[in-house]
């Protein structure tokens, strides 16, 4: 085990300890895939809590934690717990976009990184149209407010959206397909048109989650409604299978976000 490993499910079972103890619910940064899987792995035992995750909507990638007293649990709806992690929306859009660039994901991220912040306190960061919305520590919403006014050579300017007018647009391109089993490799062989010895090779390096959880067995069967997550690719969710062809072949859909 590595030792940013061992520090992080040592903070992961100090975070939960608290909650038990005060009361009161405790919160991580936001987790990438690797920490997420860290987290699902660690033994429930050792949580004296039940903690559960979120990342600002239904779908995201990077996700906070929160360990949640019993109270908490028991006495209020989903919706009450989800509202009160520490997360915000912020919009990041262009002062005029007649000038404005094409701006990518790596762009928004790099001059939010070059604000001096931390990675951990930055959410998933969607793309829709001109705009791109953060999903972001409460901590430093008036920080990135106040300071963020450019993206490369496009002026800009951030504000604050109300979680009940932020709406996920998740694009996603819809895939057909036959495989010869619900496997891992058959479905990642699908989604990205490439060869079952290529994808395996990702799969036993560690690349390849499932529901934020790490996969390692290229026979891992697939369950419908699962989130695949391939670190350098992309991700998809298997839908399921529409038919069986004579030949015992599945024929099946994916949606491949874009």
């Amino acid at each position: 085990m590595e030792k940013e490993e061992i520090l992080l499910r040592k903070r992961l079972i100090e975070l939960s300890n608290l909650a038990y103890q005060r009361g009161i619910p405790m919160y991580t940064d936001f987790l990438n895939l690797h920490e997420l899987n860290i987290l699902h792995t660690t033994s429930k035992e050792l949580f004296p809590t039940a903690y559960r995750t979120f990342g600002g909507y239904a779908t995201s990638e990077r996700q906070m934690a929160a360990f949640l007293p019993d109270a908490f649990c028991l006495y209020l709806e989903d919706a009450d717990i989800l509202a009160g992690y520490p997360v915000q929306v912020v919009r990041i859009k262009p002062l005029n976009e007649k000038f404005a660039e094409e701006l990518t994901h790596r762009d928004y991220l790099g001059a939010l990184l070059n604000l001096g912040i931390e990675r951990c306190k930055l959410g998933d960061i969607l793309i829709q149209g001109r705009d791109a919305y953060v999903f972001v520590s409460d901590s430093l919403v008036d920080f990135i407010v106040s300071e963020l006014t450019r993206v490369r050579h496009t002026s800009v300017m951030a504000e604050t959206v109300a979680f009940g007018d932020f709406e996920a647009d998740i694009k996603y391109e819809e895939m057909k397909g036959t495989v010869a089993s619900v496997r891992l490799d058959s479905l990642l062989s699908l989604t990205f048109a490439s060869s079952r010895s290529k994808l395996t090779a990702l799969i036993e390096a560690g690349r390849v989650y499932v529901n934020g959880k790490l996969i390692t067995s290229n026979g891992y069967h697939v369950k419908e409604q699962d989130i695949i997550s391939v670190r350098g690719l992309g991700r998809f969710r298997y839908i399921g299978v529409l038919s069986e062809t004579k030949k015992g072949r599945y024929y099946v859909t994916v949606h491949k976000y874009i």
